[in-house]
């Protein structure tokens, strides 16, 4: 967990939390977290939330452990509350988000002491909401990556007989995916069976776990296209026989050099994509290919509700969030020295 470099989206993580000052904790404040996140789960919070949460409370205990004498989280004043915005702004250098991130951890922490332990904290009143968080704002500039920057990106993978990173990075280019998703792909979903569209798409003939609410997370029908993704897949399933793969799983978990029956999990997502960073020259996260994809369908003149019917998403606002035209590309979509463009919308078999 760390503070934050102001070259492109980078973050740099500094050392806050380790293994021998999480020892060090105050105990009573380690049971706390132990009773909390155990609440969560018994909620059917996903995992991923419980994860969020457990690393949110750390930082805050390695804080309180150096910083305010490792008091009790009962015993907490707003002052201290305080004090910990201000050194995560001004010390480690925390955009206004990730404040408000960690802040509503400790204050979800608060609300479970009053409501679910009151019967052994009489009168515990909560106190971290009453601290005003800083003006929230993104501190980092977008990184905004077209398909044309990714392309060079795929050949020097292939050219180094990379298929298999060449494979997860076109993947998330031509699905938008996040990295969980990404991570349970199955070989079994790319046949001509599940093809659609005149064969512009491969639609996924199970609904897959996507992010959202309780363990199960939200289940999805997942979309490719599937003719810019088709090369990227015939490399990697070549080379998997090399290696006598026979999972079903896309990305299998390598162990000790041996491919196992499971998937991979982010950690290797994350290796991958500091590679395709290194040969980028910039910072790359896979979270930015689904602006780029999101972006590309509409520049194809795809109406919004084709968009957000691809992707997923309940309300058509997210297209347009994650939407990074400029206004003056949108008009030239329409405009141009004759005046209005007669364009036609296209169908999903024209992609």
């Amino acid at each position: 967990m760390g503070g934050k470099n102001k070259e492109g989206r980078s973050t740099v993580y500094n050392e806050i939390t380790s293994k021998e000052k999480l020892e060090q904790v105050n105990k009573e404040n380690i049971q706390l977290e132990e009773d909390f996140l155990d609440y969560l789960a018994s909620i059917d919070r996903s995992e991923g939330t419980i994860k969020q949460y457990k690393a949110n409370m750390h930082v805050f205990w390695c804080w309180n452990l150096e910083h305010n004498k490792n008091k009790s989280f009962i015993k907490l004043t707003k002052r201290e509350i305080s004090r910990f915005q201000s050194y995560a702004i001004n010390t480690w250098g925390w955009s206004p988000r990730r404040i408000r991130t960690v802040k509503a951890t400790i204050s979800s922490l608060s609300n479970f002491i009053e409501n679910i332990l009151d019967d052994e904290y009489e009168g515990y009143k909560p106190i971290v909401r009453k601290i005003e968080s800083p003006a929230d704002g993104a501190v980092r500039e977008k990184a905004v990556l077209t398909e044309g920057d990714i392309l060079p990106v795929l050949d020097k993978l292939v050219a180094q007989k990379r298929y298999e990173t060449a494979c997860f990075l076109a993947l998330t280019l031509y699905s938008g995916r996040r990295k969980a998703e990404i991570c349970r792909f199955k070989v079994s979903y790319f046949t001509e069976d599940n093809l659609i569209c005149g064969g512009a798409l491969y639609k996924t003939p199970e609904k897959m776990r996507t992010k959202g609410s309780g363990q199960r997370g939200k289940l999805l029908d997942v979309y490719v296209l599937a003719k810019q993704f088709q090369p990227y897949f015939d490399l990697w399933m070549e080379e998997r026989k090399n290696f006598d793969i026979h999972t079903d799983w896309l990305f299998p978990k390598c162990v000790d050099g041996e491919f196992t029956d499971d998937h991979i999990g982010v950690s290797q997502i994350d290796s991958w994509s500091r590679t395709v960073g290194n040969m980028l020259g910039r910072p790359f996260y896979p979270h930015a290919l689904r602006h780029t994809f999101t972006t590309s369908l509409l520049e194809q003149n795809l109406p919004e509700s084709v968009v957000q019917t691809i992707i997923g998403w309940e309300s058509g606002d997210m297209v347009r969030v994650y939407d990074d035209r400029t206004a003056e590309s949108q008009l030239e979509q329409f405009f141009g020295e004759d005046g209005i463009k007669q364009t036609e919308k296209k169908e999903l078999k024209d992609l």
